[in-house]
């Protein structure tokens, strides 16, 4: 019989991850190493068809035609906290351990938060682009003006609106106390958590929106927070507020936060996650008043390695027919499904 001790990587993760993997007996093969270039569906299916084990990212798609792919695959082990590319139904049905990385990069995510909500309420991108395109001739009264994020000159606290409010949502909450905002929450799967927090208060979507200046999103994505922020809800939001999310980008309805950037419902925006991710909605480009980067929430070198070396310590677990650390459907290693698998 042929021995099962193959981890396929779908693209090159940081070195950490690699060190852990070099260290065991496993063939490892990475199928891309260009940092800009994604997996076609037929290279996704061609990587899971060779592996024992495949270490995958949130970019590749593995729903019930990939995993039907190999009957002989061991586990998933993803490097990433999310895994909504995966057919997670599926693969426990199939006897296949899905893995991913939780808990590794909350901090790092809240002060992405954090940097995104500075940025465009003191309009840093602006300011930056008005500065090296040299037209910063004389300082002026009325040279963009931007939002207090403390009380500042008015004096009043501002509010700061969080919408999910996890380990992530609970990270930022912490740092707003040095602003001395006023925090309000909303979770409908943590009311008794967010009533019993000493930072935040709660409260429903449709006050937390009308009455903050600056609204965090955090939620999982689901088929109830598909598009939870739409014309309605920006529509609700004071024409000062700044909108930032670093959850999932189908939370919001992009088409109508690019009207209610381009119209004024808002003050402004910033995103580190879009709904048809790498792609922006056309004109979301064009505002001057979002604030945009290309899905970074984690991009820290301590973090990013932490995530590779947690996703290969997964991958040999999955290898090993051991139980994975960071199992997402532990369930799976009660199956019959299952022992057949590791037994095959």
């Amino acid at each position: 019989m042929k021995e099962r001790n193959h981890i396929v990587i779908t693209r090159r993760i940081p070195q950490a991850g690699m060190d852990v993997l070099e260290a065991s007996d496993a063939r490892v093969t990475v199928v891309q190493t260009d940092e800009e270039k994604g997996l076609s569906h037929q290279e996704i299916v061609a990587a899971i068809e060779s592996a024992d084990v495949l270490l995958c990212q949130l970019t590749e798609p593995i729903g019930p035609e990939v995993l039907s792919a190999n009957d002989r695959l061991l586990g998933i082990a993803q490097m990433a906290v999310g895994f909504d590319n995966v057919d997670v139904a599926a693969a426990t049905e199939r006897g296949i351990p899905v893995s991913n990385t939780p808990g590794v990069l909350t901090d790092t995510t809240a002060d992405l938060t954090w940097a995104l909500l500075l940025a465009v309420a003191r309009r840093i991108p602006e300011a930056h682009e008005y500065m090296v395109a040299g037209r910063y001739a004389l300082w002026g009264p009325n040279l963009l003006h931007g939002y207090d994020v403390s009380p500042g000159g008015s004096g009043r606290r501002k509010v700061l609106g969080i919408v999910g409010y996890g380990r992530i949502g609970q990270a930022v909450a912490r740092r707003a106390v040095g602003f001395d905002m006023e925090v309000l929450a909303h979770d409908p799967f943590n009311r008794d958590g967010i009533e019993a927090d000493e930072i935040a208060t709660w409260a429903d979507l449709p006050e937390l929106l009308s009455r903050s200046d600056f609204v965090s999103l955090h939620p999982a994505l689901t088929d109830e927070t598909h598009h939870l922020i739409g014309e309605e809800e920006l529509r609700a939001m004071k024409p000062t507020a700044c909108l930032v999310n670093v959850s999932r980008g189908p939370v919001i309805d992009e088409e109508a936060l690019v009207r209610a950037l381009s119209e004024g419902w808002i003050g402004g925006a910033a995103l580190d996650v879009y709904e048809d991710e790498p792609a922006m909605k056309p004109g979301l480009a064009e505002c001057p008043n979002a604030v945009l980067v290309p899905h970074v929430g984690s991009a820290t070198r301590d973090t990013r390695g932490r995530m590779a070396s947690m996703a290969a310590t997964n991958a040999l677990a999955h290898l090993e027919r051991r139980r994975a650390p960071n199992c997402v459907n532990p369930g799976v290693y009660d199956t019959e499904a299952y022992r057949r698998r590791v037994g095959g």
